[in-house]
């Protein structure tokens, strides 16, 4: 299911030329998956340790993800580029995570929502920037 819905999100990167596509979030979601996954295993098997908190796993998943999608940022003369694909990582983590918990639904509402943000509101924003001066 993470992988999926990942290559579905990489599809319409790929589709709007930016670098990160569909290997690359489906490796974000899956990850994530991963990880999720790992950490419920982990709870079960180690339920009686205390001071042991496998939430601790989905909380790195957030922070690594961060490092990973800063890294996708370029300063270019006075511009940022690459905070969307950013963002879009960051996204996919999240799904992959839902995903790993076994949270389908929500899984698959979220990539809706992505790819209509990725394409719907970039049709509004286009006008809006020519309008403002700003053309990307």
């Amino acid at each position: 299911m993470a992988v999926g819905l990942g290559i579905l999100i990489g599809v319409e990167r790929i589709l709007v030329h930016k670098e990160a596509g569909m290997k690359t979030h489906a490796l974000v979601s899956l990850g994530a998956a991963v990880f999720i996954i790992v950490s419920e295993m982990i709870s079960i098997k180690y339920a009686g340790v205390a001071g042991f908190d496998p939430s601790r796993v989905a909380s790195q998943i957030i922070v690594g993800i961060g490092f990973l999608g800063a890294g996708s940022i370029i300063l270019q003369g006075n511009r940022l580029l690459g905070l969307t694909t950013a963002g879009g990582l960051w996204v996919t983590a999240g799904i992959g995570m839902a995903a790993g918990f076994g949270f389908y639904s929500l899984a698959v509402i979220t990539t809706i929502l992505v790819l209509l943000v990725f394409v719907v509101v970039n049709k509004f924003e286009e006008p809006i920037r020519r309008i403002s001066g700003d053309s990307n």
